[in-house]
């Protein structure tokens, strides 16, 4: 890579980087308003990264695919990625409700692992939005990955994501067996978090009589889907 293609590659990422900071502002500003009109904070922390330049060149790669600047923006989804970490599993809901509410934002794509975890017992909800980036003479649309789950879902995947990393994907299967275990053990320890969490704001003399976001829904498979029948706007396909 020469030094005007290197330059070209650097003023793509400005782009993600522009694209990630407006996605954190807009997450900061919600979680405030939460705790101003509920007294009360969904999110616990905001976690952002980018690529590297050599890591989205290799992934083109992997994909079949030669390393430009047009395949990057095309194929490379998670090139600004945002994960954002609540404290119970409603909490995801409502940040998710809140984000694809946003008239500015263009959902992508919505997969919701929380309602339907994968095999092994990752559990998160993903989404692939594109933000406008206003720039001096236009504005252009950037997409960024946003993954939204609580806080004993993020430890779960950390773990897994360094045993993965540790076997080469090649993981024995009683490790694989014990990792699904304790998912399903984040889970009910998720459920018995949401029910004290409740339990502790139904003393509160202004509590609503039920959550805003049951849990029951996303058990039952209607997480996203409930909230798309309730008029959220995804058919259009989101520290203390």
């Amino acid at each position: 890579m020469d030094d005007n293609q290197l330059e070209e590659w650097k003023y793509m990422m400005l782009f993600y980087k522009f694209a990630l900071d407006g996605v954190s502002t807009k997450l900061k500003i919600l979680n405030e308003e939460f705790q101003f009109i509920h007294d009360y904070n969904p999110i616990e922390h905001i976690k952002t990264r980018l690529k590297s330049l050599a890591s989205i060149r290799e992934k083109l790669g992997r994909k079949g695919h030669e390393a430009t600047i047009e395949n990057a923006k095309a194929y490379i989804r998670d090139i600004a990625g945002v994960r954002v970490i609540c404290s119970f599993s409603t909490d995801i809901y409502k940040i998710y409700r809140a984000i694809s509410g946003q008239s500015d934002i263009r959902i992508v794509e919505v997969k919701d692992y929380v309602t339907n975890p994968k095999e092994n017992g990752y559990q998160s909800v993903h989404m692939i939005v594109e933000v406008p980036v206003y720039l001096t003479d236009r504005t252009e649309y950037t997409k960024v990955e946003i993954q939204i789950r609580t806080s004993a879902m993020d430890f779960w995947a950390s773990l897994e994501h360094k045993i993965y990393y540790k076997f080469n994907s090649d993981v024995p299967d009683h490790i694989r067996l014990q990792l699904k275990e304790s998912a399903d053990l984040i889970a009910s320890l998720d459920r018995r978090m949401l029910q004290l969490g409740e339990e502790v704001q139904s003393y509160r003399p202004d509590a609503p009589a039920r959550a805003e976001a049951p849990l029951a829904e996303a058990e039952s498979g209607e997480g996203i889907e409930r909230i798309f029948a309730m008029g959220g706007s995804g058919e259009q396909s989101v520290r203390r």
